[in-house]
């Protein structure tokens, strides 16, 4: 059975992203797609520090809950990121544990399926959303889209109860999702995974 790992970055466990996320989770059950929602916003996450020891070790040297989730998502077939906005990005706590999550991994999240998810009162959802995307754009992950930007509005989850457009869009992203897994699944099967090239990395040491 697929399996999509769901993360909450907002401290609040019940709020409005909880509530976008819960659509969707409703909609991966009917699909047959198991799920797994993790509350990150409620943890104390620090940033990554740059120390290199995750290159040796293959885990963070920090050892919470991002280590925890790695195992997890190294098994899944698809990553959900939700967040609220603060100050026109995503919040703190959960882009700390993305770097660190997505820094600190070694193993291939290729053609894993990502989708960002963000809530907001009323501005920066668009700027938030592109950020949360490029963890995914960067690591060969397919992007499920949905019929418009992956956002819900409100101040509180009543309100996001109430943005029918916003929950509508959960749905079809949810659905998009599960059909791209399966798929991917398919052509994994028949076809294999695309070619990966490496090796090459562009730095400019000598200062030309």
């Amino acid at each position: 059975m697929a399996k999509v790992l769901l993360l909450n970055g907002s401290p609040h466990p019940k709020g409005c992203t909880a509530t976008a996320l819960e659509e969707m989770i409703r909609v991966f059950e009917e699909e047959g797609v198991e799920t797994e929602l993790i509350q990150v916003g409620v943890k104390d996450i620090r940033g990554c520090i740059s120390c290199g020891n995750c290159g040796k070790t293959g885990k963070c040297v920090f050892d919470d809950l991002v280590n925890e989730v790695a195992v997890k998502f190294e098994a899944a077939d698809g990553l959900v990121v939700g967040s609220p906005v603060y100050y026109g990005s995503p919040n703190g706590t959960i882009l700390s544990f993305m770097d660190r999550l997505f820094y600190s991994t070694s193993f291939s999240k290729h053609m894993k399926v990502g989708a960002a998810v963000v809530s907001c009162r009323r501005g920066g959802n668009t700027a938030s959303f592109d950020v949360l995307n490029k963890y995914f754009t960067i690591s060969g992950m397919p992007v499920a889209s949905s019929t418009y930007w992956n956002q819900v509005h409100g101040f509180t989850a009543e309100d996001v109860k109430k943005d029918l457009e916003g929950l509508q869009t959960m749905r079809n992203l949810a659905g998009n999702m599960a059909f791209l897994i399966r798929a991917i699944a398919d052509a994994k099967e028949k076809y294999g995974l695309p070619a990966v090239e490496s090796g090459s990395f562009t730095s400019f040491p000598d200062g030309k």
